[in-house]
């Protein structure tokens, strides 16, 4: 009996892979000297393929279903092993699944900053992160030139490589997407899009699909950032160049009307002064993107007359007004009209 039990283990019959889990991308079949039995069964799952291996050379591929291991389903191991005449004997053989559900959340990122040519800038140095899924599309390129006779190959051990694929691809995602580089974080998709095309080729070497790529995040230079969110207040007031530096005036009016005050300066002349300063800075922090800045001087200049000034004050602040026209920040006319209409309180 125990001879008969000794027999029975050197013949396998059955043929199959239930994955124990995530993260197993190549699983060899434990054949431990054992030969598979002819006619004995194979059965390939959704999500996995199988390959034969015959002195080691890929001999076969077989798809998800359930196979009779014969002469009709092994046309090529038939041709290698000679079983012209309907041999009927064990036989052996190394065989490999596969499996070729997507591997997702995969994560990418720079681990230090990205040189990339930009139109605007010239060279602009970014980080980016984000995830990606792939899968095994080709089991026998993927078996020759990634796992190889290994008895397990897995995700963990191919993901520092893949990572490195989709970083060297920043830069050519970059350039086909044909966005500016202060675009890029209003255009994730497309850039996740241009960067999976660009990465897609170097994946199908080593058998795989690169399904999808997602940007989470792109990281600018701060002088940059503060450029975009600029640009952004442009578009909540559409575009109006005007609109756009009243309203960043307006919003840093009070800090400087309130240490100007606090500085002595005293009343309208004192808030004058200090309005006049924040003007400045503005222009400063937009990059002389403007010359719109009369919007806020002239609210400033009717706080002052509405207020009751004296004469002196009048004069102070119309002498400032030009200083501001001299420094192109306020037209002829806008000068005219305040300087009018202060004269009118010294009446």
């Amino acid at each position: 009996m125990a001879l008969m039990d000794f027999i029975k283990k050197q013949f396998i019959d059955v043929i199959e892979w239930t994955e124990p889990g995530d993260g197993i991308l190549a699983w060899r079949y434990p054949m431990a000297g054992n030969e598979i039995q002819y006619g004995g069964s194979l059965t390939v799952r959704e999500s996995q393929m199988a390959v034969f291996v015959n002195e080691g050379k890929v001999a076969d591929v077989f798809g998800p279903g359930r196979y009779t291991l014969n002469t009709n389903t092994l046309p090529i191991l038939t041709y290698l092993q000679n079983w012209d005449k309907l041999f009927q004997s064990p036989f052996k053989s190394d065989v490999y699944f596969f499996s070729t559900r997507q591997q997702v959340d995969q994560r990418w990122g720079t681990t230090q900053p990205v040189s990339i040519r930009d139109k605007d800038f010239g060279a602009v140095r970014l980080r980016a992160f984000g995830n990606y899924s792939y899968r095994i599309a080709d089991p026998k390129l993927f078996h020759t030139q990634i796992s190889g006779t290994r008895d397990v190959y897995t995700v963990s051990e191919l993901d520092g490589q893949l990572r490195a694929l989709m970083l060297q691809h920043i830069s050519d995602a970059v350039a086909s997407s044909g966005l500016a580089f202060l675009d890029l974080a209003a255009n994730q998709v497309e850039f996740a899009n241009q960067l999976r095309l660009a990465t897609a080729p170097d994946f199908e070497l080593l058998g795989l699909k690169l399904e999808v790529v997602t940007l989470q995040n792109i990281s600018l230079p701060e002088e940059l950032q503060k450029i975009l969110d600029q640009k952004i207040g442009m578009g909540m007031v559409g575009g109006d160049m005007g609109k756009f530096m009243q309203y960043q005036t307006a919003q840093s009016i009070p800090k400087f009307a309130e240490g100007a005050g606090g500085a002595g300066g005293g009343g309208v002349v004192g808030d004058a002064m200090g309005l006049g300063a924040g003007v400045a800075l503005g222009q400063v922090m937009a990059n002389q993107l403007s010359q719109g800045l009369q919007g806020g001087q002239a609210q400033a200049a009717a706080a002052a007359a509405a207020a009751g000034v004296k004469p002196d004050e009048v004069m102070a602040t119309i002498e400032k007004l030009a200083d501001l026209k001299a420094k192109g920040i306020l037209t002829q006319d806008e000068f005219d009209s305040k300087k009018a209409e202060l004269l009118k309180k010294l009446v």
